[in-house]
This record gives structure tokens, sequence and C-alpha cells, in this order.
């Protein structure tokens, strides 16, 4: 299990998500949580933080942190819902689409240069024991839980 663990760490430093940034967006720099958000945000219509938090596995404290810096860089709106006055939904902006949209297109070419050292075959086999790996994960009681 020390090789495994060793591989993943390594995975995630080179995929960049313990950089503070990943990337820039005009005179922003956005963090790799606040992709994940923006990313999350974009893929439901009108979320609540809560939702979001959750699908995350933040506490809502937290999250709320990263929104309001969202809120302040432009790229995400908070409202309050018409049916619940105590939740707040999330949209993102037209520059929160735009950010995203320049976020996705960057991580594509990364992974097409990344892929493109591989064959087919290998290529279908790191899709499919990804897949693999995230159903375990998702089936996992210590999936996504703090580990001390």
């Amino acid at each position: 299990m020390e090789e495994l663990r060793d591989t993943l760490e390594t995975t995630a430093k080179r995929l960049g998500l313990l950089n503070k940034n990943c990337c820039s967006i005009g005179p922003f720099n956005i963090g790799s949580s606040q992709s994940i958000i923006l990313s999350e945000i974009a893929k439901r219509n009108n979320p609540s933080m809560q939702e979001i938090a959750d699908t995350l596995a933040t506490d809502i404290t937290t999250f709320s942190r990263q929104i309001q810096t969202l809120i302040k860089m432009g790229f995400v709106q908070k409202n309050q819902s018409s049916q619940d006055r105590r939740v707040y939904t999330l949209s993102l902006t037209t520059e929160g689409k735009f950010a995203i949209g320049t976020i996705h297109s960057q991580m594509e070419q990364y992974l097409e240069e990344v892929f493109s050292h591989m064959n087919e075959f290998e290529r279908e086999t790191v899709k499919r024991s990804l897949q693999l790996l995230n159903a375990a994960m998702a089936k996992s009681s210590v999936c996504c839980k703090p580990l001390f």
C-alpha cells in the first residue's frame, strides 16, 4: 500500500492539486479548490451552497470563505432562494463561465499532451482504472473524510 500511496501523492503533485494556484484568469490567480468549486457550480442549475459543500465534502464555513473570494473576483453570484430564505443558491456570472471554460480548455490541453505519450490501449487502461478507483472510493465509508 505504501507504493500505491506514493503513486497517488505523486499524481496529485503532477496534476497541480497541491499548488496554491492552478491557473490565471485575467488578473486573478485561481486555486485548485476554487477551480473545482466553479466546475461543480457549472454542472448544476442554481445549486444551493450546502449542496456544493456536501458534494465537495467540505464544511460550510470553509466553503463560504471560498465563495466570498469567488464573488469578489466576479465569477460567482449568490442569491437568496425565493422558496426558503435560509437557502442561498449559486450561479456563474458571465466572467465565471469564461473562467471555467478557460480552465477546462487548459486541463484538456494538458491531458492531451500527457496522454500523447501512451498508446490507445494504455490510455483506455488508465481511464478504466481511474473509473474503477473512483467507483470504489464512492462506496468507501472513509472516502472524503479527514484521516486524522
